[in-house]
């Protein structure tokens, strides 16, 4: 007999009873094991997919419960972090980032003779990537800069000419955006770009402009085929482009051979990107004005309304537009008026293309070094190339 200290156990058992009883509590911590093992794959998950859907959650900007929808479909979205597009160049985002930076900077969006400081880099840029030639001019009595290529314009350009009409809301922005706008494409497509300093507000009011650009079209007639004349312009350029096909229109001028209409509209602003690119693409809220008024200065006592202001007003001027180019960035506040003019001159037979980058701002392409403004640059030579010359 011999006497054990087992606790849990009956003090005295036989060698025997004592093997068994090892035997059972070996089985019985092996079951326990199992079991323990079974219940935490049983459980584990079902924790883990709560911590997760916590922290997406978390994650999220905001769920559908906090979007308030008002009874005539206005909605109010709450605040959160909206990242550069994930298509962007490397390059680009980084231009993003500081794009927004500056139009926050009052001090870079003062112009010094004509010129914004945050774009003078631009213009310094330009200078170095292309060996354009510049010329002061006057066309038609209007003041105008002349671009050539230093290496000569190529034979089938020689024929044709280019005008530009330059950005800047109709109140400023002479020579700065001309320049911009004009010696990228004069370098790389070796042809002739005439800019035109037309007259701006608020000390000219609507039509001056118009007017203007009618005299150095009338005078390019007498040495160019209007099917070898393009226009084009970005911005306030865009718009003054369709309100110039208006009034060639109505004042018994030929229709050019092709336009482009960049980060505008050939009507009036609006639509969902006033309110929800303006903050993306310009790092401000948009600007507020009174129902009915134009913003721009240039065009105050004027009817907005009027078919040579805003061309879509009139689909017989619209459907003789010639082929017309669109470019915009879903970050440009003039982004749905540019969707929209290419609607409305598809519904009336016009030839268009609309091209949108995604993630990019209201005229994007000044800065020619982005990846994404060189392939502007090529859908504007190629759309030129292509359309230029034809009957």
């Amino acid at each position: 007999m011999r006497r054990t200290i087992n606790p849990g156990a009956p003090h005295y058992y036989t060698a025997e009873v004592l093997k068994q009883w090892d035997l059972r509590q070996r089985m019985m911590r092996i079951l326990m094991t199992l079991r323990t093992a079974l219940a935490l794959a049983i459980i584990l998950p079902c924790t883990l997919f709560t911590v997760s859907t916590k922290l997406s959650a978390q994650a999220a900007p905001s769920s559908a419960s906090n979007v308030i929808v008002a009874p005539d479909g206005a909605v109010q979205i709450p605040s959160y972090t909206v990242p550069p597009s994930s298509f962007l160049s490397p390059k680009a985002k980084a231009y993003i980032a500081e794009h927004l930076r500056d139009m926050q900077n009052p001090e870079l969006l003062k112009q010094d003779q004509g010129v914004p400081r945050f774009m003078k880099s631009y213009l310094e840029r330009d200078a170095k990537l292309f060996a354009v030639e510049r010329k002061e001019t006057s066309v038609g009595g209007v003041h105008t800069y002349t671009y050539t290529p230093r290496s000569s314009i190529s034979d089938k350009n020689r024929a044709r000419v280019l005008i530009n009409l330059h950005g800047g809301g109709f109140s400023g922005c002479w020579p700065g955006c001309a320049e911009l706008e004009s010696i990228p494409l004069s370098g790389l497509m070796k042809i002739k770009v005439v800019t035109v300093d037309y007259r701006e507000g608020p000390d000219n009011k609507f039509p001056a402009a118009s007017e203007d650009v009618a005299s150095v079209y009338r005078e390019l007639l007498k040495v160019y085929k209007p099917r070898n004349i393009g226009i084009y312009g970005c911005s306030a350029g865009g718009m003054l482009t369709a309100m110039s096909l208006a009034w060639f229109q109505t004042h018994g001028l030929p229709t050019p051979g092709a336009v482009g209409i960049y980060c505008a509209s050939a009507g009036a602003f609006g639509g969902d990107a006033t309110y929800i690119a303006f903050p993306f693409g310009e790092g401000q809220m948009p600007p507020t004005r009174p129902p009915g008024q134009s913003q721009l200065g240039y065009f105050s006592g004027t009817d907005i309304n009027d078919r040579l202001v805003s061309p879509l007003n009139s689909p017989e001027i619209v459907a003789k537009f010639p082929p017309t180019l669109l470019i915009t960035g879903t970050r440009d506040f003039a982004m749905s008026g540019t969707i929209h003019t290419d609607t409305e001159l598809t519904k009336r037979g016009v030839k268009t293309e609309l091209h949108v980058w995604d993630g990019l701002f209201h005229g994007f392409f000044y800065n020619a070094d982005v990846p994404e403004s060189q392939e502007a640059f090529n859908v504007m030579i190629s759309f030129f190339d292509r359309n230029l010359g034809t009957k």
